[in-house]
């Protein structure tokens, strides 16, 4: 089959490897028919995230129909056309059971590697380093699901893909980057990063009853889409002092809620983002934290931090004193997938939810590494470019 393997930073090709088989009575393959690059498949491309090898097959966010099933897998038959999340859960284990899918114990067979850098274990996530699991990515023709019984959606055959295929990953990190805000009435939340996640985790804070959310970003397609489709007020950060805005915004207060849909490779302005930018390619720290900074300043006493962005290792010079002294909660976490994806098919059927106004580029599999450089480089207007094999 043709895969999209990752080979060094910044570059991807687009190869012919083995078809994915059967290996446990509860896997089954899946036949992709839409597999979509997503904003920390970035981290991957730019050669952010440790482990990651040579031939790796990438990408999680993926939809498609069920072609073989293992003789443990009763709950589906081929043909069936399904989502599948991007966190591997066992569906057995105590996290599991809680629904706490991206902590898995089970699923993660190279959980040794995090022991020794997270001092635990957390769930697999499919194309996403070895450190991760180690499974074989959605960015490509077919994929080998395990914990299939648990871990994958039937759903319509009569609905396109592009309004079916982000329950897999990007609305649910949106909708539990809200969730974790406990929202209340009234509430003034400020969403850091309006790509495709930060785009459903705005909608996502209305839909809890907030009262005003902010968008803060500094590309005009993505604020301009925060401002027509999420009904967001909206900060662009290279022309505006975000904290000073956001102070203005709310009464001199601060949000309520500050959620991060940004992660490790967040961009600031002057001096600060210089010291990241240079810190990171240094290697003297792993992940940028300015929007974490930003957070920590700008949020209310006794206001709440939801960080739905990827962080894989370490950062330095957080204000943690602010933090302390203002009584912030920090919540956080890869997202607990298959514990909403019912919830969010639900809203999609009964129209209350048309995520695919996200989609600006579809293309080939085949065109998989111009897709990752013009959504790299925020080229042609790329706000999420959809694959299909």
């Amino acid at each position: 089959m043709k895969a999209v393997c990752w080979q060094s930073a910044n570059e991807v090709r687009v190869e012919t490897v083995p078809d994915p088989k059967i290996l446990n009575p509860r896997d089954a393959i899946i036949k992709i028919t839409s597999t979509a690059i997503c904003g920390s498949d970035l981290h991957i491309y730019g050669g952010y995230i440790p482990t990651v090898q040579k031939g790796d097959i990438i990408g999680h966010e993926f939809m498609g129909e069920v072609v073989e099933v293992g003789r443990g897998i009763d709950n589906l038959k081929l043909g069936d056309r399904v989502v599948v999340p991007s966190t591997i859960g066992c569906g057995h284990c105590n996290y599991c059971q809680r629904d706490m899918w991206s902590l898995c114990d089970n699923s993660n067979p190279k959980g040794w590697m995090q022991e020794k850098l997270y001092g635990n274990i957390t769930s697999a996530i499919y194309g996403y380093s070895h450190l991760l699991g180690g499974y074989a990515g959605a960015q490509a023709e077919y994929i080998r699901v395990p914990f299939a019984d648990v871990g994958v959606v039937k759903v319509p055959l009569d609905i396109p893909d592009e309004k079916l295929l982000f329950i897999s990953d990007a609305i649910p990190t949106g909708y539990m980057g809200a969730e974790l805000c406990d929202i209340q009435p009234g509430d003034t939340v400020a969403v850091w990063g309006c790509g495709v996640v930060g785009q459903f985790a705005m909608i996502s804070a209305y839909m809890m009853g907030a009262e005003k959310v902010i968008g803060i970003d500094r590309f005009p397609e993505r604020l301009a889409m925060a401002k027509k489709y999420a009904k967001a007020e909206v900060i662009n950060y290279e022309e505006v002092n975000t904290g000073e805005a956001l102070k203005e915004m709310t009464g001199g207060r601060g949000p309520d809620a500050c959620i991060d849909a940004v992660g490790l490779e967040a961009h600031g302005v002057g001096l600060e983002d210089f010291y990241d930018q240079t810190k990171q390619k240094l290697r003297l720290e792993t992940d940028r934290p300015h929007v974490l900074r930003e957070m920590m300043v700008a949020c209310r006493k006794g206001g709440t931090l939801s960080i739905m962005g990827v962080y894989g290792g370490f950062v330095d010079k957080i204000p943690l004193g602010a933090a302390f002294n203002k009584g912030l909660t920090f919540r956080m976490g890869q997202m607990h997938g298959q514990k909403y994806m019912h919830l969010l098919l639900q809203l999609i059927l009964e129209e209350k939810l048309d995520p695919s106004f996200v989609v600006t580029h579809e293309l080939p599999l085949e065109e998989a590494p111009h897709g990752y450089h013009i959504f790299q480089q925020k080229k042609d207007n790329c706000v999420k470019v959809v694959l299909k094999p």
